[in-house]
């Protein structure tokens, strides 16, 4: 039986990949995101290549946190089942703190982690009626430690997302639930979201990165940094450096 996978903030970047992925895997696909025109032309090129494939589409403002519900349900029945729910949906907006931008930073932290929050919220009311499913949450490497400059909201709010997703995990196997939970860690991948970003240390092509991302997730870990290398031993390097080593890095 084909599974079928749900992913926000599909319309670009990596959740367009991840979705280019899993449909060559053979995989339904539940997409949402703001901007459905580009959501129409991702599903006509998956429908075409893929055939077997079923894709449906729907628009979603994550910051719409009833839209978020009711769009999550109208996928579960209109599938009868999911399988996974990708919370990818996301924006890289954030300024340094005390600059006049209090604006990009709210705005980041409330489609980052209040948006998220309202995914996984949604994503677990179904995940517990139907007792499985498989909840991925897409972090950062950024998250590993607090991080300087315009990326400092952006690190907390993932951040938040990992601690979530991990007091998630503590509560289903202390239930032992059949529910799965995973969090990825994606380092330098080249998107939009990042086009503008100076210093990209091992910066990898989107089809690189999704197809890395992909592995992560059907491995079933908990955690995992993606790409594997070498993102590994750099996130194990930066929860020890010491703060006057990373203001010099960073």
């Amino acid at each position: 039986m084909s599974r079928t996978i749900l992913i926000t903030g599909a319309s670009s970047g990596l959740g367009e990949g991840m979705a280019r992925e899993f449909a060559a895997r053979g995989d339904n696909l539940a997409l949402c995101a703001r901007r459905t025109e580009q959501l129409e032309t991702l599903r006509e090129e998956l429908t075409a290549r893929y055939p077997h494939v079923t894709v449906s589409i729907l628009a979603l403002d994550v910051n719409n946190h009833d839209q978020v519900f009711e769009v999550f349900r109208a996928f579960q029945q209109e599938f009868g089942r999911l399988d996974r729910i990708v919370v990818n949906a996301g924006i890289g907006k954030g300024q340094p703190l005390g600059t006049g931008r209090f604006d990009a930073n709210l705005q980041t932290a409330q489609t980052n982690f209040v948006g998220a929050l309202a995914q996984m919220e949604a994503a677990m009311e179904i995940f517990r009626e139907q007792n499985q499913g498989h909840l991925v949450t897409v972090s950062s490497v950024t998250a590993v430690r607090g991080m300087p400059g315009n990326v400092n909201t952006y690190a907390a709010t993932k951040v938040g997302l990992a601690a979530l997703s991990e007091g998630l995990r503590v509560e289903l196997a202390k239930a032992k639930s059949p529910i799965k939970v995973t969090t990825l860690y994606p380092g330098y991948i080249r998107t939009a979201i990042n086009e503008k970003v100076k210093n990209a240390p091992f910066i990898v092509d989107a089809q690189t990165g999704c197809k890395a991302m992909v592995k992560a997730i059907e491995s079933g870990k908990s955690e995992c940094f993606v790409p594997g290398w070498p993102w590994t031993p750099i996130g194990f390097l930066l929860r020890r450096l010491p703060v006057s080593v990373l203001a010099r890095l960073f």
